[in-house]
C-alpha cells in the first residue's frame, strides 16, 4: 500500500520573522531576477505597494483615535482646577480667621481705618509664590495686597516644575483656535479682566457669609483661580478676603501634560511606522513576487510564446500563510506542468495506437483492389471491419479518458452506500460469468459502508476490474469479489483464477494503451480500462495494485493461481 512521507507532515514552528529574514537558501528560489527586485524593493516601498500603504494608514488611524482619546478623555485640568479651588479656599479661610481674631471685641470696626495693621497683618503671611492676597472693607474697597514670594523650602520643593517648551502643544492649540476660528461663538470665551476686579465681582457673592471660588481669565488670558471669604464679627461682614492663584499656573501645567502625552504620541507614531513597514515587508513584498510570477506566466500564455517554465519563488521556509501560499501555488503549477506533459504523452500515445489500425487499414484496402479470389476479398472485408471496430472502441475510450478530469472535477461527490452499490454489481454481472460457466463468489459486510464520492465513477472501476477478469477467465473457472473495512477505509477485492499477471507487468497494467492478453483477443480492448480506474480511485484519495495469487508466499517463483486486484478506498 502507499505510504505517506512523514516529512509533509511535520509541525512547523511558529517562530516570529521579521523584514526579509524569511528568504529560503540560495539554491531553493531559483530566479536572480526575483532577489534583484526584492533588493530594489526593501522595506520602503509606500508608493509602490498600496497594501504597504493601507496597513501603515490602519495603524496610525487606531493610533490617532487612541491619543484622541486620550486627550479627551484627560481629567487633569479639571482636576488641577479643583485641587487649586481647595486649597485656595483654605487658606483664604485661614487669612479671614487671622483677622477675625485681630479684631476688637467692641466698637465700630473700618478696615479702612486699620490699613497699617492690615499691612502688616499680610506682611507676616507665608505665601507660596505668586498667589495674591487683597483685602476688601464693608464698602469693597481695597485696603490691602500682597503677593506670595518667600515661600518656605519646604513649598519650594513641592512647586510645580518648569515643564519646559511645550512645542507641539502651542502648535497644536494655534492650528485649533485658526480651525476654530470663524465657528467660535462669544460664549466659547471666557470674561477677561483683571484678578482685582474679578474679586470685586465676587463680593456681593458673601454676603450670606459664605466662601465663593470661580475661575476665569486675565488680561493675557491666562486661567486664574479666585476664592473670596467674607471676614466676620459676629453675625455682620466687616470686609473680605480675596485670594488668587498664579496667573496661567493652570495652563502651564496642562500643556505640559498633553505635551508628554503627544510627544510620546510622536514617539509611538514613528515606531508604529516602522514597524508597520517591517510588517508590510514580510507581507507585500512576498505577495508581489507571487503575483509577478504568475502574471508572467498569464502573459506569456496571452502571447502564446514558449519561455521557459513559471517559476514560483520558494518561500515554503515562511512558517506562516504566505509559506502556504508559496507551497501551494509551487504545488500548483508543478501538477499543471505534470498535466501538460502528460497531456502531451497522452496525444504521442494516441497518435500512436491510431496508427496502427489505420495502417492495417490501409494495407487491406489497398490489398483488396488487386484480390479477385472471393474468400481472400472477404477474409480482407473481416479485417477492414475489425480494425474499424477497433478504432471505434479507441476513439470512444480516448474520449471518455479526455473528459474524465473535467468530470471528476465538476460532479458533486455524495455519501452513498458501498455495500449496496457491489450488491447490485454482482448481480448484474455475476449472470454474465454463470452464463460463460465461471464460479462468480462474493463476500460483502453486512453492515453499510458509507463513504464520500462519485458513485457512478467508482461503479465504473469495480465493472472494469470484474469485466476484466471475467475475459481472462475459462470455463470452470471462479471469480471472488470481497470487501472488508479497516478502521478508516475499505478494501474491495477482485480475485480470479485465471493465468494471472507477469511478475513485470503488475505495474504497467495501469498505464495507458498497455495491455496484456492472448492474442485471440487483440483488438479488443484499448488498454485504457485500468489507466482510467486508477485516475478515478486515486481522485478519490484511494490506491489501486495488482497482485499474483500463489500457492505459498514463501516462494514467490511458484507459479500464480490467479490475479488479484486490491481497491482501497477512505471511508
Amino acid at each position: 500500500m502507499r505510504k505517506t512521507d512523514s516529512s509533509n507532515m511535520r509541525r512547523r514552528s511558529g517562530d516570529v520573522v521579521l523584514g526579509d529574514d524569511w528568504v529560503s537558501p540560495d539554491g531553493a528560489v531559483g530566479e536572480d531576477g526575483v532577489r534583484a527586485r526584492r533588493t530594489g524593493r526593501g522595506v520602503l516601498s509606500l508608493r509602490s505597494s498600496p497594501l504597504t500603504r493601507k496597513i501603515v494608514m490602519f495603524n496610525l488611524i487606531a493610533l490617532n483615535i487612541l491619543v484622541a482619546g486620550i486627550l479627551y478623555l484627560n481629567g487633569t485640568r479639571d482636576n488641577l482646577v479643583l485641587q487649586r479651588a481647595g486649597a485656595l479656599v483654605g487658606d483664604a479661610e485661614l487669612v479671614a480667621n487671622v483677622f477675625e481674631a485681630q479684631l476688637p471685641e467692641t466698637g465700630p470696626v473700618s478696615l479702612a481705618a486699620e490699613r497699617e495693621r492690615v499691612k502688616t497683618i499680610l506682611d507676616d503671611l507665608s505665601l507660596r509664590n505668586g498667589i495674591e492676597v487683597y483685602v476688601f472693607d464693608d464698602e469693597q474697597v481695597l485696603v490691602g495686597r500682597t503677593e506670595g514670594v518667600n515661600q518656605s523650602a519646604a513649598l519650594t520643593a513641592l512647586a510645580p516644575k518648569d515643564t519646559g517648551p511645550t512645542y507641539i502643544s502651542d502648535g497644536l492649540t494655534a492650528l485649533w483656535k485658526l480651525v476654530n476660528g470663524p465657528f467660535a461663538s462669544d460664549k466659547d470665551e471666557e470674561i477677561r479682566g483683571s484678578v482685582e476686579g474679578q474679586l470685586r465681582g465676587m463680593i456681593p457673592k458673601t454676603e450670606d457669609g459664605q466662601t465663593r471660588v470661580d475661575s476665569g481669565q486675565d488680561l493675557f488670558g491666562a486661567t486664574v483661580i479666585s476664592a473670596i471669604t467674607p471676614i466676620m464679627r459676629g453675625e455682620s461682614v466687616v470686609g473680605t478676603v480675596g485670594m488668587a492663584s498664579p496667573s496661567g499656573e493652570i495652563d502651564a501645567l496642562v500643556r505640559g501634560e498633553r505635551e508628554r502625552v503627544l510627544q510620546m504620541f510622536v514617539v509611538a507614531t514613528l515606531v508604529s511606522v516602522g514597524l508597520s513597514l517591517v510588517l508590510a515587508s514580510t507581507i507585500a513584498n512576498p505577495l508581489a513576487e507571487l503575483a509577478e510570477a504568475a502574471e508572467l506566466g498569464r502573459d506569456r500564455n496571452a502571447r502564446n510564446s514558449k519561455l521557459g517554465r513559471i517559476r514560483i519563488p520558494d518561500l515554503s521556509g515562511r512558517p506562516d500563510e504566505i509559506g502556504r501560499l508559496s507551497r501551494a501555488l509551487r504545488g500548483m503549477v508543478g501538477a499543471l506542468y505534470n498535466r501538460i506533459e502528460g497531456n502531451e504523452q497522452f496525444a504521442a500515445d494516441v497518435a500512436h495506437e491510431i496508427k496502427n489500425p489505420l495502417a492495417s487499414l490501409q494495407s487491406a484496402v489497398g490489398t483488396l483492389r488487386m484480390v479477385t479470389r472471393e474468400d481472400q476479398r472477404e477474409k480482407l472485408l473481416g479485417v477492414i471491419e475489425h480494425d474499424v471496430r477497433r478504432l471505434d472502441r479507441l476513439v470512444s475510450d480516448i474520449s471518455n479518458a479526455s473528459r474524465l478530469d473535467a468530470e471528476l472535477v465538476k460532479e458533486d461527490e455524495e455519501t452513498f452506500d458501498l455495500v449496496k452499490l457491489m450488491e447490485n454489481l454482482n448481480q448484474f454481472l455475476g449472470e454474465d460469468a454463470k452464463g460463460k460457466n465461471i464460479d462468480y463468489i462474493t463476500d460483502l459486510p453486512e453492515e453499510p459502508v458509507l463513504i464520500q464520492g462519485l458513485e457512478a465513477r467508482l461503479a465504473q472501476v469495480f465493472v472494469n476490474l470484474i469485466t476484466n477478469a471475467i475475459s481472462f477467465c475459462e470455463d470452470g473457472d471462479a471469480i471472488r469479489v470481497w470487501a472488508r473495512k479497516r478502521e478508516n477505509r475499505v478494501l474491495v477485492v477482485v480475485e480470479d483464477t485465471g493465468p494471472g499477471i507477469p511478475d513485470d507487468s503488475l505495474t504497467k497494467v495501469f498505464k495507458r494503451f498497455y495491455s496484456q492478453r492472448p492474442q485471440e483477443h487483440f483488438g479488443n480492448n484499448s488498454g485504457l480500462g485500468l489507466a482510467i480506474s486508477k485516475q478515478i480511485v486515486e481522485a478519490h484519495g484511494g490506491v489501486i495494485w495488482a497482485e499474483n495469487i500463489r500457492p505459498t508466499e514463501a516462494d514467490i517463483t511458484s507459479a500464480p493461481l490467479g490475479a488479484r486486484f486490491v481497491v482501497g478506498l477512505p471511508v
